[in-house]
This record gives structure tokens, C-alpha cells and sequence, in this order.
């Protein structure tokens, strides 16, 4: 994995040495994505700058280094990412007369836009990517994105110049760059606990839309356009149900996913896995162990505080499948140390807290290998969450009851604290016993009165408590009707491809991005290989939900490796007591953070409706960790940034 970045200036006003200082800028700001190499290449008479940073991991020579030039010389390619059929695509090109100087999946993608052009060769990668490909002929950039949006990429357009990047920071070498605070963004990430894309925190910088390439050959010449669609998979995996057995579907996923992870372990470096001892990145490691002809390295932490400990859990599976297991507990202090990084490691607001522990097991993980497999996106493609399974039952029960009625049962829930409904809760034997009992009920009131379409939209929104503190801001909404309801009639279908689309690429594979690339570590996610995707979306719900249970097709590909038995316990997050923090060891760093002057003088928030809210949660009357931990990172990013104190004007109501 590596970082990218760039500009071309279509009026061509930068000279040569402006050029390569800010190359020299850009790779400085992404050496922690590409620590084994820095380069750029730029072209002063077109304008254009292609930088790259480079963590090796297939072909460690000098071959493998970017930017690097199709052999033709028209293509020269900065990419970011893996491609795990380059194998059987460097066939077809030789076979098409390319010749090869080394054996990178890199030196592929440069010569397959070579001969069958950007879009054509983006159609046959199996892999994840971000890359920016400078045609000398045509002179043209073209931008790209995998299809489930696992690598990043930002963009501006601006004064006729085109800038591109892997994270924000990166921009920030460009001069004149000089970034406005979008309130809207703002007010989304109060809201979902992240930018929602194609938006980014700051007004007129884009996040490229997953399975879309960006083209633009003048500053008033820009074409984007999807190659993959993933509503289109969902409609045509609808239309086109499988027909298949039991059986059959077994084998099918088994053997389909099989090949993504037995591709995914293909490497010239040391390679592991993150094991949480959960249905998804079990099923990751026996696959693992499968392909292996040796013991698998797998990672684990653990935490001090019982309730959110899962490193038992994953030590038994370790235990049954063999692997050569690391386990790393972690402490309450060393895991508050890494938080005043985070706005760094993250770049723009981000406040999913399970950034804390996918860090530090990244970190840990770094210590022994460079590549590390993990389990994310089997809950959105197989119906693991709560929402679609016993909480989308319980609601769409109670929702037959008449409003006031819900609204009355909604409001005794409130009545009765947090911490009083954990204490009812603990009385259930361990293994029936959910995580954060009191919050679910509260989150489970809030719902009650909800529509469907209200009910997902509150159940996404951990920040409903914080965003209306902000000033001058509508309010957020995902693109909730970018397929037509009627086509996807089943709530879950529309809530699986919701989810899909905006919380899996903008919070679950952000998070393991920046994480991972914080400490120089690739992480290759097997599930979301695009052909498991389009598959899990032909399957019949019945393959999904049976028993009480999401993932029904996928435990049953797991046990086949391993027994049932190691699974029988409540679904649970990788998440940390942020909620106790803030009430114990966090709290002076919050309140200095929260200070009701600081804020007065900012301008952004109702500075007395923030210190009301911190009150009740830290009276114990409310359990507001999710939204206050909105508020707590975005403030703590804007201390760390000093240009995102320039706002942007209020939006019209």
C-alpha cells in the first residue's frame, strides 16, 4: 500500500522547481502510507505532478518504484492499492506483446492502460486502488477508485488547477491552498460520526465516489463516470435470485471466498491477520489456514475492563485453528495515550471510537508483519448487524401499535437511566447479555416512534444529540433515495445496500485505513472482493437470516473449520468504554475541550447547550459517549488544523 498525490495547472504558471517542491511536500506528508520509498515526476510544460510514497510489498526491488511510465511512454502511473489477479492480467498482455522489466502488480496496471485503456483495464482488476493516471498523449488525468471505495482519494478543482491526494494533509504542501470549513460536512459528521461522501470537511475538496473514475483533460473538461455500480448489483442480484440448495450455496461461498483470501495472501513480505474471534475474521483465518501449508500469525488485543474484552474469544479460535497467535492487553492509559493523535492519524474529523483499538491491534500488528487480512464488510453483506435482525423484528412488531402508544412506551424507556438498565441487564447470564445495555434501550426509545425510513436513519445517526448544538447548519441527511424503495421492497435489502454504500467505505474502511497506514501496515479486507459482493446480493434472504440470526451462509462455511460452539454469544463491537472515560480519566481533557468560553469564542455551537448535554452525561441521567465524542474529535481535529478556523459562510435555510 502506498500514498498518492498530485496537481496539474492547465495554465501552466508553476515552474519546474515550484513543481518538485511540492512534490517534495506531498511525499514528506504521506511518508507514513510509503515509508520504504519517496518520488515524484512532473512535467513542467503540461504542469502536471504525479507524487507517490511506496510501502513495498510485492516486488521489492527498484522495478517495482513510482510514478513509473507505461513502456510506450504515453501512461505515467502513482497508484495505491493491490491487484490480485495481476498474475493471469500480465498473461494477457504479454500475449498482447507487452514486455516486463519486473514483476509488479504496478508495472500490470501501467501496461494494461496502455493497451486496452483506463476503463477497459479497471474493469478486469480484482484488488483495491486508488491511482491517478497521467495520459502524455492526450493529456489527461484520470482519477480512479476501487468499487467498494477500500482505498482513498481526495480532489479540488480550483483556479484552473487540479489537485488529488490520498489524505487532506497532502494538500496542504499545494500553495494557495487555503481550505474553508463546510458547515453542512460539519454537521453530517456531528450527526453519523463521519463525512458522508462525496463531501469532505472542507468546501470544495471531493472524496472520489467508490467504482468511479474522474477524467479531466482541461480545467473546464471533467468527466465522472462509474464503472460499477453497486446499486446496479444489488437490482440485478434481486432480479436473478439464486435458485441454489443449501448445499450448494455452501460450497459456493466456500469456494468463492476460498480464492479472495488465498488470493489476498500472495506477498513478497511477512503476512498475518487481525483475529477478534467473531464470525468474519474467523472465517478469514481458517481460510487462511486452509491455503497455508504452515501456521497462520494472527493478532489480538485485549482490554482491562471485562465488559469489552474479546481476546478470550479470539485465543479459543487461535487455539482450534492452529495459528501462531499474538495477544497484546491493552491498558486504560496506553489506550487514552493514542487519542490526542488521532486527529492527525485520521486527517479530517472522525469519531467512530473503535478507531482506538483498530490502531493500537494495527500497531501491534506491525511489530511482526507488513500485511495483515482482515474480516470487514461480511455484516453488511450477509445481515450481521443488529438493525436487520432481532432489533428490525422487535421494531417492525411495535411499529404495528398505534403512535401515541409507541411514543408512551418510548418515554418510560427514558425514564429509567442507563446505568440502571445495564444493573437490570447484568442479572441475564453472561452469555445472553448484550454490550451496553442502557444505551441500546435509550437508542431502542429514540426509534420507537420512527417510520422504516426513520428507524434506519436514527439507528445510523450516533450523533442526533450533538448536531442540532451547531449553528447555521440544515440538517444532514445520507442519499437515502438513491434506489428506488419499491425495487428493494424488504427493509433490509435497502438497509444492507444503504450500509454498503455510505457507512462501509466513509466509517468501517476509513477507520482500517488510516489506522493500518498510520504505522506502515497494508490490510486487505477478502470479503469485500467485488465478486463475493455481486454473489451475496443474488443470494435469497433465507441464506442470510435464519434461526434468530444474520450470516446464516457464512457461519455455516466457518463451521465447517470450527465448531459452532466457540460462536455462541451476543454479537458485540470492537469498541472501548468511552462513556466511563469521559466520567473518569478523560473528563479534564474533555472539559478543556468543551469550555464553554473557547466555544462561546468559536462561534460554531450553542456553547450553553454543549455544557447542558456534558452535564447530563456526566451526571449519569443520559448516556451522550457517541455524540460528545463527535464534538470532542471535531474540536480536537480544529485545535490541531489552524486553517479550519477559517468558516465557510452560513448555509440559507
Amino acid at each position: 500500500m502506498c500514498g498518492i498525490g498530485g496537481l496539474v495547472d492547465f495554465r501552466r504558471r508553476m515552474r519546474a522547481d515550484d513543481l518538485r517542491a511540492i512534490g517534495e511536500r506531498m511525499t514528506g506528508a504521506l511518508r507514513h502510507r510509503g515509508p520504504d520509498d519517496a518520488a515524484h515526476w512532473s512535467d513542467a510544460e503540461t504542469g502536471i505532478l504525479l507524487a507517490h510514497t511506496r510501502l513495498s510489498i510485492v516486488d521489492l526491488s527498484p522495478l517495482g518504484a513510482q510514478p513509473m511510465h507505461s513502456s510506450c511512454g504515453r501512461f505515467v502511473l502513482s497508484y495505491n492499492g493491490e491487484i490480485y489477479n495481476a498474475a493471469e492480467l500480465r498473461a494477457d498482455l504479454q500475449a498482447a506483446g507487452r514486455k516486463f522489466r519486473g514483476h509488479s502488480d504496478t508495472e500490470v496496471l501501467a501496461e494494461g492502460c496502455a493497451v486496452w485503456g483506463v476503463r477497459e483495464t479497471v474493469r478486469r482488476l480484482i484488488g483495491m486502488f486508488a491511482f491517478a493516471v497521467w495520459d502524455r498523449q492526450d493529456r489527461s488525468l484520470s482519477l480512479v477508485r476501487d468499487r467498494l471505495g477500500i482505498k482513498p482519494v481526495y480532489w479540488s478543482l480550483a483556479d484552473g488547477r487540479m489537485m488529488f491526494a490520498s489524505e487532506l494533509k497532502a494538500l496542504r504542501g499545494v500553495p494557495g491552498f487555503d481550505p474553508e470549513l463546510d458547515r453542512q460536512s460539519l454537521a453530517a459528521f456531528l450527526r453519523y460520526s463521519y463525512v458522508p461522501a462525496p463531501r469532505s470537511i472542507f468546501r470544495g475538496v471531493h472524496k472520489l465516489k467508490p467504482g468511479t473514475i474522474l477524467t479531466i483533460c482541461a480545467e473546464d473538461r471533467i468527466e465522472e463516470e462509474p464503472y460499477w455500480s453497486l446499486a446496479d448489483v444489488a437490482m440485478r442480484g434481486k432480479a436473478d435470485q439464486s435458485d441454489m440448495s443449501d448445499g450448494e450455496a455452501i460450497d459456493a461461498l466456500d469456494t468463492l471466498l476460498s480464492d479472495a483470501v488465498s488470493r489476498r495472501m500472495i506477498a513478497d513480505v511477512p503476512l498475518g491477520a487481525f483475529l477478534s474471534g467473531g464470525i468474519d475474521s474467523s472465517t478469514v483465518v481458517a481460510l487462511m489456514r486452509k491455503a497455508s501449508s504452515g501456521p497462520v500469525r494472527t493478532f489480538s488485543i485485549g482490554f482491562q475492563e471485562a465488559d469489552y474484552d474479546e481476546s478470550a474469544h479470539a485465543a479459543a479460535v487461535a487455539r482450534h485453528l492452529g495459528t501462531d497467535h499474538t495477544e497484546f492487553v491493552v491498558s486504560p492509559a496506553e489506550a487514552r495515550a493514542c487519542i490526542t493523535r488521532l486527529p492527525v492519524i485520521f486527517d479530517e474529523p472522525f469519531a467512530d471510537s473503535s478507531q482506538i483499538p483498530t490502531y493500537l491491534v494495527s500497531e501491534l500488528t506491525r511489530r511482526h508483519v507488513t500485511v495483515a487480512l482482515s474480516g470487514d464488510g461480511g455484516d453488511e453483506l450477509f445481515g450481521g448487524y443488529n438493525r436487520y435482525g432481532a432489533g428490525y423484528r422487535l421494531t417492525a412488531t411495535l411499529r404495528h401499535l398505534p403512535q401515541h402508544l409507541r411514543e408512551s412506551i418510548s418515554r418510560a424507556i427514558t425514564a429509567v437511566p442507563p446505568s440502571r438498565w445495564d444493573a437490570i441487564f447484568g442479572l441475564l447470564p453472561a452469555t445472553m447479555r448484550p454490550r451496553q445495555p442502557g444505551y441500546k434501550m435509550h437508542k431502542l426509545a429514540a426509534v420507537l416512534p420512527e417510520d422504516e425510513q426513520g428507524y434506519y436513519e436514527r439507528l445510523i445517526s450516533p450523533g442526533d444529540e450533538v448536531w442540532t448544538l451547531l449553528r447555521d447548519a440544515r440538517e444532514p441527511h445520507l442519499a437515502l433515495d438513491a434506489v428506488d424503495r419499491t425495487a428493494l421492497p424488504d427493509a433490509r435489502d435497502w438497509m444492507q445496500l444503504m450500509d454498503t454504500a455510505t457507512y462501509l467505505p466513509d466509517d468501517i474502511l476509513t477507520k482500517v485505513d488510516r489506522a493500518s497506514m498510520a504505522v506502515g501496515l497494508e490490510a486487505r479486507v477478502p470479503l469485500l472482493d467485488h465478486r463475493v459482493v455481486e454473489f451475496a446480493w443474488r443470494l435469497p434472504q433465507r441464506f442470510k437470516f435464519r434461526n434468530g440470526s444474520g450470516k446464516w451462509l457464512l457461519r455455516q462455511v466457518l463451521f465447517r473449520y470450527a465448531p459452532s460452539s466457540l460462536f455462541e454469544r451476543p454479537k458485540s463491537g470492537f469498541s472501548v468504554p468511552i462513556g466511563d472515560w469521559l466520567r473518569g480519566p478523560l473528563r479534564e481533557w474533555a472539559a478543556d475541550l468543551l469550555d464553554p468560553a473557547a466555544l462561546q469564542a468559536e462561534g460554531l455551537f450553542d456553547a450553553a447547550k454543549v455544557t447542558e448535554k456534558w452535564q447530563l452525561h456526566l451526571g449519569g441521567a443520559r448516556n451522550l459517549e457517541h455524540g460528545l465524542w463527535n464534538l470532542l474529535m471535531f474540536e480536537a481535529w480544529r485545535r490541531e488544523f489552524s486553517e479550519a478556523t477559517r468558516l465557510a459562510a452560513p448555509v440559507p435555510a
